[in-house]
């Protein structure tokens, strides 16, 4: 009984330094497979091979590169007039924030991506016979209006939300003003417009014909009545999930 007394004082302090050997080697060891990716260190398991770590890096910033920012931009009557009667913008023809501008605010909840609103530098009258009548005259003349600024960083977007209403059959030809003064090729484009009994018309031919070759723009378009635009935005988040199938 006493002779293990005195083992075991002794086994003990070889265990202990046995055990201490064996963390230390398997420190080092796990210290041996660690690499640093530039946002931390990474662990390679027992069975993973330290050159196949470069290769998941690369695939991964592949693909970060193929997702560009969105940008909604979109032209409306409501903010490219100037009242100064009450009665015209309480009215049904000038209404804040407008038919367009509202489907674009939802897209731009839904998609996470940034608006930009089309204003030109010389607003349209607030009567409505007045400013179709303008609108009429910039299209049969060829004018496209002067806009009050450009996207400075348009080359970040790879996705691009166009939205208008119907003029004339056709779309503002602020529209075209934009795709003239924004570098517009290579970008995926998808049109939503909004309408009176006119639907589409010529919107979709005249904005495809001003965009560059390279431009992709989208034949799924989405339209709807104007007077029905308050309640589409269910129609509108549909129209968007088809989208992310294509």
């Amino acid at each position: 009984m006493k002779k293990i007394y005195h083992i075991l004082p002794a086994l003990l302090l070889v265990i202990s330094l046995v055990s201490c050997s064996k963390a230390e080697g398997k420190k080092q060891g796990e210290n041996n497979n660690e690499y640093a990716d530039g946002t931390g260190i990474v662990e390679i398991g027992k069975d993973e091979k330290p050159e196949t770590l470069p290769q998941s890096e690369d695939k991964a910033t592949s693909g970060n590169e193929k997702q560009g920012k969105i940008l909604i931009a979109y032209f409306t009557w409501a903010e490219n007039t100037v009242t100064s009667d009450v009665d015209a913008v309480t009215s049904a023809s000038v209404k804040a924030p407008g038919n367009v501008a509202m489907l674009a605010s939802w897209i731009a909840e839904e998609t996470q991506g940034e608006l930009f609103a089309i204003k030109v530098t010389e607003p349209y009258p607030a009567d409505w016979d007045e400013c179709l009548s303008r609108a009429n005259q910039e299209k049969t003349d060829g004018i496209h209006p002067e806009l009050l600024q450009t996207v400075s960083n348009i080359d970040e977007y790879d996705v691009m939300f166009l939205g208008y209403p119907n003029w004339w059959y056709s779309c503002p030809m602020a529209i075209l003003s934009f795709i003239e003064e924004n570098q517009l090729s290579d970008k995926e484009i998808y049109l939503f417009c909004s309408h009176g009994t006119g639907g589409l018309a010529r919107s979709v031919q005249d904005i495809s014909a001003a965009l560059p070759e390279s431009a992709i723009i989208s034949d799924n378009v989405f339209d709807v009545y104007e007077d029905d635009v308050a309640s589409a935005k269910e129609d509108l988040l549909s129209w968007l999930d088809k989208l992310k199938e294509e």
